[in-house]
């Protein structure tokens, strides 16, 4: 007879004022036998500060740590409903924002995280009861890295991790920004060690460069061990020019980057927008809509109002450009020798902003999307956060202290378990 069949029912009928407690012990230490240096089905989730929807990566993933081995199965993007996009973007300010609100939005993000977890396994032709693990980054609303005056570092990620679990039936971990914070750190940016995992290199020095709606990079020395490489926030990625194209044109992004090409730079601006303190503050740093959002590029907008809406897009998106640039130029590039550029995120379609920077640098270092290296762009921090929690899973640490800031290494996330009638899948 199964031994897992016996215990279980033995401590149904011997400790039901443990049971809760037994039963997760038990499957906890179940999972980890069976997994044991086999292969885990994970689906991460991500939604970022673009606003453009929920990321969902399913993806194969063997082993941990340094010896892991990840493939991507499935990846899809959900829209978020137009209703759900306007109580984020009221959530995110304290003019628009209240507790009820927040607390609302938090549940039917759930909901929604929970339906993108279905949905792509459901594209990929995988039994959702199948699934070993998911990784919900959340939903940021607010991400305080540095003490201001009373406000102490810290950061809320919304999406219920309860809801998750409980519609999906899957362990989630989750509140991944958290430890890393309790730590001394900044909570971000997060997504080196899982670069480091997938993209090192023994011949070539590597720049990994996210452009979502903000721009961050992890520097990947030439033969680099772990606590060779750091990490830091560049500044904005889409996040003004996203806002120029609603304010201005009335459409959420600027495909291609074609309106873009079509203005011309307006050095004024350019050098008002490049003057922000942020851009010349040393790493660890981290920054998010607080500083680049809605309120920046409104201010942004009266001061430039008589140039024509052309212009000022194409001058914002050489904003970003730059900014990652000037940063390179001087944290990065006086002590590490780059080869290779490699861009993912959102603003790896913007064509006009991969030009920028490819002739900021000029041709001594090749700009590369993730494509090029048989990834997808798109699904870089899904990926990320499934690996992320694969990492949490197994007990091991995953943040990167050189790029945090935080004083050493910690275990990063929370783990929701689903309702205990259904943990045995």
């Amino acid at each position: 007879m199964d031994v897992k069949y016996i215990l279980n029912n033995m401590l149904e009928m011997v400790l039901p004022w443990y049971l809760i407690l037994f039963h997760m012990m038990l499957n906890w230490v179940y999972k980890r036998i069976e997994v044991g240096g086999m292969t885990m089905y994970i689906v991460g989730l991500m939604s970022g500060t673009s606003l453009d929807g929920i990321d969902a990566a399913l993806v194969r993933v063997n082993n941990s740590g340094l010896e892991t081995e990840m493939e991507m199965i499935e990846f899809m993007t959900c829209p978020f409903p137009k209703d759900i996009e306007k109580e984020i973007m009221q959530s995110l300010s304290a003019d628009t924002s209240n507790v009820q609100l927040i607390c609302s939005l938090n549940f039917k993000l759930g909901k929604l995280f929970a339906n993108a977890v279905k949905e792509v396994c459901h594209k990929a032709g995988f039994p959702i009861n199948k699934l070993d693990l998911i990784g919900s980054h959340g939903q940021t609303i607010y991400h305080q890295p540095l003490k201001d005056q009373n406000y102490i570092p810290s950061t809320l990620q919304i999406g219920e991790a309860a809801v998750i679990a409980h519609d999906t039936n899957t362990l989630v971990i989750s509140n991944f920004r958290t430890m890393d914070m309790a730590a001394g750190g900044q909570g971000a940016p997060l997504v080196p060690f899982t670069e480091y995992i997938l993209y090192r290199s023994e011949g070539k020095g590597r720049l990994l460069q996210n452009i979502g709606g903000i721009g961050n990079v992890t520097v990947l020395p030439k033969q680099a061990s772990l606590d060779d490489m750091y990490a830091f926030d560049t500044g904005p990625g889409n996040m003004i020019i996203d806002e120029v194209c609603r304010q201005l044109f009335n459409i959420s992004y600027d495909e291609g980057g074609n309106i873009a090409k079509q203005g011309k730079i307006n050095e004024e601006l350019l050098s008002y927008c490049i003057s922000h303190p942020y851009i010349m503050s040393p790493p660890p740093k981290s920054t998010g809509r607080e500083l680049f959002g809605k309120e920046y590029v409104v201010k942004l907008l009266k001061m430039f109002e008589s140039l024509p809406s052309q212009d000022i897009l194409a001058t914002v998106t050489m904003f970003t450009a730059k900014s990652i640039v000037e940063n390179y130029r001087n944290f990065i590039f006086p002590k590490t020798s780059i080869e290779e550029v490699i861009i993912g995120g959102g603003g790896s379609y913007n064509k006009a902003l991969l030009n920028m920077i490819q002739s900021l640098l000029g041709n001594s270092i090749q700009v590369l999307t993730q494509e090029d290296l048989g990834h997808s762009s798109e699904a870089k921090e899904a990926v990320a956060f499934a690996l992320l929690a694969n990492e949490t899973f197994h007990g091991n640490t995953s943040n990167v202290p050189k790029a945090t800031g935080a004083d050493f290494d910690v275990i990063l996330g929370n783990m929701t378990f689903p309702p205990l009638h259904r943990i045995s899948k």
